[in-house]
């Protein structure tokens, strides 16, 4: 076996197709994001402006968040020590879990290095607590809840995105005392679309299944303490498990998810994800309480970001660019060729000093391949007007279609 050719080839294909992934060296300057420095391959920088990252608020840049990591770096050192049930739990952990608790409205809450692992560490464990587990899953869920799920070894079903009358027929087919779990997102981030919460809980209440929803791209965004969809909707007792992350709107680092006492502390005994994994630095839990303990009380960050993406929506609109609205804080703009769409990335990066990286398959399939624009509430008049302008120029340029203005 010849590995080298075996390698190139594979790599090829991704060249070939217009799908290989290209990272740019990026130094963010501390209180000046959006702005940060592109690092280029000749040594040269540029200064750019990000428009894709999931800092949605900016508030891995913000003074409280900074100043709540130094003092826990200061007073405790860079690492945690070990694993949480070995050495690698602290004051810091244990307060971050109780800010958390305290935001979603559940009895507690368990940190974990990322949110990734966290659907990946509860899907999996799950049917070891519940023998014979159904888990009914939407056809859009992130890799993580499908990894998850395809892990535990047990019974899986998907249903179409969003669709509670296919979810109802799968359920109904099912035995009736099997022990059921209906995964969800709350806002799926590729089209920024929200999903039926309230249906979706009236048929788990129907069929006594219990309720896993993902509000990685929701929480610090939606609701008036920034827990998520379910808190704006009046939801959050009838969600079961609540899964979400510290990367995004809080700005730091790891994931985590709510629940009752009891549930938490049986994940917390069973799941090796979380049990064999050493725990998020003192420092970056400390940065993350703090971020949304100062969130459960911005709700002018949260309007100013909604606003700035309103904005950006109304504006590429009206350029006749086919973008896909769903009313909520993700902007994407539907390219359709994974070639174009990587040009395009390239040309506003290397050209107007706008970067946005192409989402191409297998992230979304095939046919559409889009730009995902995440205006945040620190993005000036300015940088709208020129991501705008440079948009408008570069669809010209690569030839591509526009929507019917008058649709």
């Amino acid at each position: 076996m010849n590995y080298d050719a075996q390698l190139d080839a594979a790599l090829g294909r991704l060249h070939d197709e217009g799908r290989y992934r290209t990272f740019i060296d990026i130094e963010r300057r501390k209180g000046q994001f959006p702005k940060a420095t592109w690092l280029r391959p000749d040594g040269t920088e540029k200064d750019i402006t990000v428009w894709c990252g999931n800092d949605y608020l900016g508030m891995g840049q913000h003074p409280v968040v900074i100043e709540a990591m130094h003092e826990a770096l200061e007073a405790t050192g860079a690492g945690s020590g070990g694993t949480r049930n070995i050495s690698g739990t602290t004051v810091y952990h244990k307060r971050l879990e109780t800010e958390l608790a305290d935001l979603h409205r559940k009895e507690a809450a368990l940190v974990f290095t990322s949110a990734y692992i966290a659907n990946d560490a509860t899907l999996s464990t799950l049917p070891k607590l519940f023998p014979g587990l159904i888990i009914y899953s939407d056809a859009l869920n992130h890799a993580s809840m499908i990894e998850g799920i395809r892990r535990n070894g047990g019974a899986k079903r998907v249903f179409r995105h969003n669709d509670v009358t296919h979810l109802r027929e799968l359920l109904a087919a099912d035995d009736p005392a099997a022990p059921k779990l209906i995964a969800f997102e709350s806002v799926y981030s590729m089209d920024g679309d929200i999903c039926p919460m309230e249906e979706i809980c009236d048929i788990a209440q129907e069929f006594g299944a219990l309720t896993y929803l993902d509000e990685v791209h929701a929480v610090g965004m939606y609701g008036p303490r920034g827990a998520g969809v379910a808190e704006k909707r009046g939801l959050m007792g009838r969600i079961d498990i609540i899964n979400a992350t510290l990367a995004k709107a809080y700005g730091v680092m790891g994931g985590y998810i709510a629940s009752t006492a009891k549930m938490v502390d049986a994940i917390r005994s069973y799941a090796p994800g979380f049990i064999f994994t050493t725990s998020i630095p003192p420092a970056v839990a400390a940065g993350a309480a703090a971020s949304v303990r100062h969130l459960k009380s911005a709700q002018a960050l949260r309007d100013k970001q909604q606003e700035h993406a309103k904005i950006l929506k109304t504006r590429l609109r009206a350029l006749g660019l086919p973008i896909i609205d769903h009313g909520t804080h993700i902007v994407p703009v539907h390219v359709g060729d994974p070639v174009h769409c990587k040009k395009i990335s390239d040309m506003l990066l290397k050209e107007y000093g706008i970067y946005v990286q192409p989402i191409n398959f297998p992230t979304v399939p095939r046919g559409t391949e889009r730009l995902r624009f995440t205006p945040s509430p620190v993005h000036s008049t300015d940088d709208i007007d020129r991501l705008v302008h440079a948009m408008d120029r570069l669809w010209s340029h690569c030839a591509l279609n526009r929507a019917e203005l008058s649709a």
